[in-house]
């Protein structure tokens, strides 16, 4: 009877160890730059993106911002050349200017030089225009990120497709079930890689693009109210020119006129002062 036992343990001794030798090795952990390799195809086009992302982020950082659009300083100097009716000194100064507010004065001065006999309607017509087109360029700069975040998930999406195509032909392809369960592996995981690189995009992009957006609006709206004010002060500059040209210049009266009347030699009599 002892010696069944013994038996019996040993078999079961060998048998554990058997079963240690045949289980899997420990998984090998990737780095990032693997997993975007078992992505597939379709991770070349979102790592294209996610550059393009960071590029365009890192640029309206330093673009859109006030001083880019609208600046004290310019305002100061523009006013005080409007005043002083330096409308040549004005354009070149706008020229060499960075900013959009920059662009509309320009615009506009060139403009009234160019046209000395046009309305001040017409002057307005010339700002606003060219103000619609400097509001335009913000707004479709930003929409970049807008497009990004709505392509990323249909590439990512596209890449699903494409990762469940394949664990689907891995899986005919078996002629046993259960043959094929790394190759289906792999596609799925090609799946998932996929679609997460392209939410990946998408989120930031959609994040950054709200930012942006309410700082185009916020710096719009003082380009328009910074628009008003140079307007107001042409206008002021217009209205005091048409006075001064259509007030009438004084008559130019001779030094005999303010002469005193000598008697005549003859009469003795002084002529009529009414007539003066």
């Amino acid at each position: 009877m002892k010696c069944y036992q013994l038996t019996f343990a040993g078999f079961l001794l060998s048998a554990l160890v058997a079963k240690a030798a045949e289980t899997p090795a420990a998984i090998t952990e990737m780095d990032f730059l693997e997993i975007l390799v078992k992505g597939g195809p379709m991770m070349y086009p979102l790592v294209l993106m996610s550059v393009v992302t960071v590029v365009l982020i890192l640029l309206f950082f330093l673009t859109i911002r006030r001083n880019a659009i609208v600046s004290d300083r310019f305002m100061n100097t523009a006013e005080n050349m409007i005043r002083k009716r330096d409308y040549h000194g004005l354009s070149a100064y706008s020229l060499r200017r960075n900013e959009c507010m920059a662009r509309i004065t320009q615009k506009t001065i060139d403009f009234i030089t160019s046209n000395p006999t046009s309305s001040f309607e017409n002057v307005r017509e010339v700002a606003q225009a060219e103000g619609s087109r400097q509001a335009g360029i913000l707004t479709s700069r930003i929409n970049y990120l807008a497009d990004i975040g709505s392509i990323a998930p249909m590439v990512g999406l596209l890449g699903t497709v494409i990762g469940m195509i394949k664990a689907f032909i891995e899986i005919a392809s078996g002629e046993v079930a259960g043959v094929k369960q790394m190759g289906l592996a792999d596609g799925v995981s090609e799946a998932l890689i996929a679609t997460a690189g392209g939410l990946a995009i998408s989120i930031p992009a959609f994040v950054f693009y709200a930012i942006f957006r309410g700082r185009v609006q916020k710096y719009v709206s003082e380009m328009e109210a910074a628009a008003t004010h140079l307007m107001a002060v042409l206008h002021g500059q217009f209205e005091l020119q048409q006075a001064t040209t259509a007030r009438p210049a004084p008559a130019q009266r001779s030094r005999d006129d303010y002469a005193m009347p000598v008697p005549s030699p003859l009469t003795g009599e002084r002529p009529d002062l009414h007539g003066i």
